[in-house]
């Protein structure tokens, strides 16, 4: 961690943070994305942290288009007015705007995850797989809010390419958590990614049959389910798979090794978070044979360990996606129902995008609510056959 300290008054209020802000101490005091609303807000946050820095190691980038910036207006003799007015916001600099707001195709992702895990060939397997890793952590990296937003969404609604949206929700997941709270290395998240994108490729075509089967399993199908790890691991590596991180924590994915973080190899703590995103995302997911569970009870299955005791990888999970992450619904205080569309500073104040009004009857355009405010706090989630209404994607991923 490389702590740089800020100038409280170069922060823009009303505008998208462009990087993680954190405290004096390190501690996290706002995402990526977050807006601070006020001057209020922001001498909250100085009172919290101390001070407000950022993690040129974690947010470097965003820090050297602002470094940049202020350089060419000193190159261009601005006035020493316009340079102290000058604010570190996402929109100051072209390419970097560009680059975050390109929302992923996420038809196209799934089409491409499918077609991949489905059918892998040792032939050109390698360039596929880190092609569509490395869009995944990209948009991870640059946009976390709107990629949790797609795929949560996507999720509670796909049964036709299941197998593909739910092997890219637990690596997104899992990459997200890995970063931003439990501040693994860039290789290590990286490995992290591609066992989770992996775990299940040795029962892609089963896991998109058993989505919409509506009878029991028979006696082969648990057998298979049962041996998948393994047959996974053995399938990547005829594909040409050698890392040896990568393979056991695939290998190791449905093991029930509880316990802290601390007391397990690196492989066996990524495939600890994995096994607590594969909980999370499998809850949120419809199937023939069952309706999904609201996002809450999904939360909860994953925050809780096989003996019903607090899970420190689950724990991560819901701490960093907060108890109502991006993409579930919820309903408001106000009686409205809304989607979340980006966290906010705690586990239960997202910003969220009202859909349907106190009298149940659609928005027609959807409204930003902050759900810190007392009249739209959160009462509750609900799942999403309860929602009335169906949004294109597009229009929410426009609001994060």
């Amino acid at each position: 961690m490389n702590l740089v300290k800020l100038n409280i008054d170069t922060i823009q209020l009303g505008e998208p943070l462009p990087f993680v802000l954190r405290g004096g101490t390190g501690a996290l005091l706002a995402r990526k994305g977050y807006v601070i609303r006020d001057r209020k807000e922001l001498a909250i946050m100085v009172a919290r942290g101390r001070t407000l820095c950022v993690d040129t190691d974690e947010s470097g980038e965003s820090y050297r288009a602002y470094l940049a910036q202020l350089q060419r207006m000193l190159n261009a003799d601005s006035n020493l007015g316009a340079i102290a007015d000058m604010k570190i916001a996402a929109g100051e600099d072209p390419a970097l705007r560009e680059r975050d707001r390109a929302w992923p195709d996420w038809s196209d992702l799934q089409l491409r995850a499918s077609q991949l895990l489905r059918a892998p060939s040792p032939n050109d397997f390698a360039a596929r797989f880190n092609a569509l890793l490395e869009e995944l952590a990209r948009h991870c990296e640059n946009t976390p809010d709107a990629t949790l937003l797609g795929l949560v969404y996507l999720s509670a609604q796909e049964e036709r390419m299941y197998s593909a949206t739910h092997a890219m929700l637990v690596s997104c997941v899992s990459m997200v958590v890995a970063r931003e709270m439990l501040r693994w290395p860039a290789a290590r998240v990286q490995v992290l990614g591609s066992a989770a994108l992996t775990m299940n490729i040795g029962m892609t075509e089963l896991q998109d049959q058993l989505a919409q089967q509506s009878h029991p399993l028979t006696a082969p199908q648990i057998a298979a389910i049962e041996g998948h790890a393994d047959r996974s691991e053995a399938l990547l590596r005829r594909l040409g798979v050698a890392d040896p991180l990568w393979l056991e924590a695939v290998r190791c994915h449905h093991h029930r090794i509880r316990g802290p973080l601390a007391g397990k190899s690196e492989a066996q703590q990524m495939a600890r978070l994995i096994q607590r995103a594969d909980v999370f995302g499998a809850r949120l997911a419809p199937r023939a044979a069952r309706l999904p569970m609201a996002v809450t009870a999904a939360m909860q299955a994953s925050y809780y360990d096989e003996e019903q005791q607090v899970d420190q990888a689950g724990a991560s999970l819901v701490k960093t996606l907060g108890v109502y992450p991006p993409g579930s619904f919820v309903r408001l205080a106000s009686k409205e129902i809304g989607v979340v569309i980006r966290r906010g500073v705690t586990a239960t104040t997202p910003r969220v995008a009202v859909v349907t009004n106190r009298d149940g009857m659609p928005t027609g355009e959807p409204i930003p609510r902050d759900t810190g405010m007392p009249p739209w706090k959160i009462t509750g989630a609900i799942p999403w056959r309860d929602v009335r209404v169906a949004l294109p994607l597009e229009r929410l991923l426009a609001l994060v």
